[in-house]
Parts: structure tokens; C-alpha cells; sequence
């Protein structure tokens, strides 16, 4: 474990300080002027240039860069522009909201994305087979935001089964904040199942190929079996391989869905912060989003090492 974490070491770096360089240069590519549109309506050139300096502005951003960097080393994450209040503080208070989501939405791809592979790669009825590869087919192709609006309109508007805006922490109140929670939950998750069914079943029916399973089956081993102990186990690599991947992607939809639902997360944190133009709150943001998906691709690594035993973390290659 420890080589395998000496060994990522360096990579990893390279890609936060790739991604903080990213991070620092996209929210200031957009048209306009933060000061501008800090110093009101028909702001003097003198109060901009006070704003300016104020910010830091009228730095190089060179010296601006270093400076947020040095601060991120130092743990701190700077000030917001518009709320003047910390970036830590800001996130701190929407970061809860967020981690309920984005678990919550991971077990459903992981329950569902798995479910569905299994029953697409163990079924040898055709139209089954058929029905299930159209399924798959239909959610992969579906984005989030369509799948969020299609399910207010069936389950909160039609049927008004369940609450379509707003949230309840599940921390304060479970059985509550679990009905707030299902909607942006399912329309987060059902894309990315679709993708992980998909590889799921493709590798499942290019494992019941090898010669062992044959084997398995001239023994009089039952196809349950064969499917739980040899097919899915030397398959579900792929799908583990697919779940960290499509976290990063979680996170990306979270910040429509969010806005969708009107749930008080990060995503519409980074939306307002787009809007405002608040590039100490933004940067932050892209790069923790980041962060997280190195972190899952880490972990994805080592939940790959232990299912599969051929794979040793730390092996030369």
C-alpha cells in the first residue's frame, strides 16, 4: 500500500496542479469585469479602481495565482468577492446537502447499474435480452436534466407523491429528508446505471466465454452459482472501474439537478457563483470537484486489487 501510494504520489500532484492552473484561469476568460459588477450601476472609474486594488485585482495574475495557492497550502481558501464571507464557511454550510446527494445517487447506480447488468448478462431469453439492452440504451442516452423533469411531472405534479423542491437534512429529520431526497437522487443515478449495466453485461458475456466457466459447467455446477462465484466476480472489475469514473460525472450533474430541485448545495453555490462572477468561491469549487474524482480513482484502484487478486497495488508495470 505504501508504494502504491508513493507511486500515484507524483502523478496525482501534477493533476491538482494542473487542474488549479484550470481552476484559476476559466472563471477569468469570461467576458467583463468583477468590479464592474461589484460597484453597482453606473460605477466611476475611480470607485472600480479602489475595487480593484481592494481585490487584489490590479495584480499580475501570476502574483494572484501564487497567492491563492499559498493560501490552499496554508489552509485557507480565501474570501468571497460578493458575500464577503470565507469560501470555507460557504461550503462548510452547503457541503451537506451535496454529500447526501451524491451517496445516495452512487448506492442507486451501484445498486441498479449492477442489478441490471446481471439480469442483461445471466437472461438467454432473447426478447428479455432485447428489452433490457433497450432500457439500458434509453438511460444512457438520457441526460439528468431530462429525467428530472420527466419525474416531477409524473411524481410530483401528477401524482404529487412525492416533494419536487426544497430539502430536508437527513441528519434532522430522516424519514422526511429522504422524500426530498429521492427525485434529484434517481434522475443523478439513472444515466450513469445505464452505463455501468452496459459494461457490466458486456464483460459478464465475454467472461461465460473462458474456459473455466465451461469447465464449472461439465463439473454440474448449478448457473446460479457459476454466475455469482466465477462470471460476476471476474466481471464486476469493470463495473467498479465505471462507478469511479462516473462519480466525477455525479458531481458535474449535481450542480443542474440541484438547480432543478432547488436544493441549497454546491452545485448552486458554483451556479450563483458563475452568475456573480465570484472567482475565489468558483475555482475552489472546480478544483475540489477534481480532487474528489482523483480520490475515487485511488480507491477504485485498491477495491480492484482486492477483488481481483492477480492485481498487486504497487506492481512495476
Amino acid at each position: 500500500m505504501i508504494r502504491f501510494m508513493a507511486r500515484k504520489a507524483p502523478s496525482v500532484l501534477f493533476v491538482l496542479l494542473a487542474s488549479s492552473v484550470v481552476a484559476f484561469a476559466l472563471p477569468r476568460l469570461a467576458p467583463g469585469d468583477v468590479a464592474v459588477s461589484l460597484a453597482g450601476t453606473d460605477p466611476s472609474a475611480a470607485n472600480v479602481a479602489a475595487i480593484r486594488k481592494e481585490l487584489g485585482l490590479d495584480r499580475s495574475p501570476v502574483v494572484q495565482y501564487w497567492d491563492w495557492i499559498s493560501g490552499l497550502l496554508h489552509g485557507d481558501l480565501g474570501q468571497s468577492y460578493r458575500l464577503h464571507r470565507s469560501v470555507t464557511s460557504l461550503i462548510g454550510d452547503r457541503l451537506g446537502s451535496t454529500v447526501e446527494l451524491a451517496v445516495f445517487a452512487t448506492l442507486l447506480v451501484l445498486v441498479m447499474g449492477t442489478a441490471l447488468g446481471v439480469l442483461a448478462g445471466s437472461t438467454k431469453r432473447r426478447w428479455t435480452r432485447a428489452t433490457l439492452d433497450l432500457g439500458n440504451s434509453l438511460l444512457v442516452a438520457t441526460p439528468a436534466f431530462l429525467t428530472a423533469l420527466a419525474l416531477i411531472l409524473i411524481f410530483g405534479v401528477y401524482h404529487r407523491w412525492l416533494p419536487v423542491s426544497g430539502e430536508v437534512s437527513l441528519l434532522e429529520n430522516p424519514s422526511i429528508g429522504i422524500q426530498y431526497l429521492i427525485l434529484p437522487a434517481f434522475a443523478l443515478a439513472l444515466s450513469p446505471s445505464g452505463i455501468v449495466a452496459r459494461l457490466l453485461q458486456t464483460e459478464m458475456t465475454k467472461v461465460r466465454n473462458e474456459d473455466y466457466v465451461d469447465l464449472a459447467l461439465a463439473k454440474g455446477t448449478s448457473s446460479r452459482q457459476i454466475t455469482l462465484r466465477h462470471v460476476l466476480r471476474n466481471s464486476f472489475g469493470t463495473a467498479v472501474v465505471a462507478i469511479g469514473l462516473e462519480i466525477g460525472t455525479l458531481l458535474a450533474g449535481a450542480v443542474i439537478t440541484e438547480s432543478i430541485f432547488n436544493r441549497n448545495g454546491l452545485g448552486q453555490l458554483a451556479v450563483s457563483s458563475v452568475q456573480s462572477r465570484d472567482f475565489t468561491v468558483l475555482q475552489v469549487l472546480i478544483l475540489g470537484v477534481v480532487f474528489v474524482a482523483v480520490i475515487c480513482q485511488i480507491v477504485t484502484e485498491m477495491v480492484l486489487a482486492t477483488l481481483d487478486p492477480r492485481i498487486r497495488l504497487g506492481a512495476q508495470t
